[in-house]
């Protein structure tokens, strides 16, 4: 059997889209994707708040329901892994690895704007308690530059994946990147495969493989896609006093009935 990590092939990347709730995750993995990840920020605009305002037991249990929900390795991006000592950190590592989550992120933002990313050697520490906490949970660690500085530095985001990488992460990511040639830098400058997210100016999927790059994921992306067309359809609905938006119902109905149980729960 194929492990999630046998999965990440840097020039054939993991397709990974990232689900927001159980049945995303069920219509996600019955149009043939191999692995899920959570998004913290469509978690977070499930309970109407913005990214970062989930607690540390929401975050396990939306996890947990994610996993339960599929068939498929589930990733959950877990932001921070809510703690800033290394501790905390493989404290709440262990409690991930107890919901059947195949992988599990850690960042090095603070959180707070003002105080910016950890320092490296700070940061370092906090994956090595994740890796050491992992019980073979997939560990990819982030590099916050291009998501969290005014001005981000490529060459620090590089030699933080290569610190995370010594501290024992199983993948590298630095979100944002915008540049193929940065991401081709990336790749080359490290021993772990890359995840890239899904990004304008990035190219096609075959472009982003031809950088090297291992798995490619589309964080918030979709669930702010699905937003989009709530807005659509309530605006027309509200202001054109119009039903066109019933056309697109059929293939949502298909799909939910393709995905969906009967039962409430479970995996089909």
């Amino acid at each position: 059997m194929t492990t999630f990590l046998e999965l990440h092939v840097p020039g054939n990347p993991l397709l990974m889209p990232n689900p927001w709730d159980a049945g995303t995750a069920r219509v996600l993995a019955s149009l043939g994707f191999q692995a899920l990840a959570t998004t913290s920020v469509g978690h977070a605009a499930t309970l109407g708040r913005v990214d970062g305002a989930v607690t540390r037991e929401e975050a396990l249990e939306h996890a947990a329901q994610i996993v339960t929900a599929v068939d498929v390795p589930v990733s959950a991006d877990m932001e921070r892994c809510f703690g800033d000592d290394p501790d905390a950190v493989h404290d709440f590592v262990a409690a991930a690895a107890s919901t059947g989550l195949a992988g599990c992120s850690i960042e090095d933002y603070t959180g707070d704007p003002d105080t910016g990313l950890y320092d490296v050697a700070r940061a370092a520490d906090r994956v090595r308690a994740a890796a050491e906490a992992a019980q073979g949970m997939v560990i990819t660690a982030r590099a916050e530059n291009f998501v969290r500085l005014p001005e981000p530095d490529l060459g620090d985001a590089i030699a933080r994946l290569q610190a995370y990488q010594e501290a024992g992460a199983d993948v590298l990511y630095a979100p944002w990147l915008r540049d193929l040639g940065d991401v081709a830098r990336v790749v080359a400058a490290v021993d772990r495969p890359v995840n890239v997210l899904a990004f304008p100016g990035l190219g096609s999927i075959a472009e982003v493989a031809a950088a090297g790059a291992a798995r490619i994921s589309v964080g918030g992306w979709f669930s702010f896609v699905a937003l989009d067309a709530l807005v659509r359809a309530a605006r027309e609905l509200l202001d054109e006093g119009s039903f066109g938006y019933l056309e697109r119902v059929a293939e949502g109905r298909r799909q939910a009935a393709a995905a969906f149980t009967t039962d409430g729960g479970g995996r089909r």
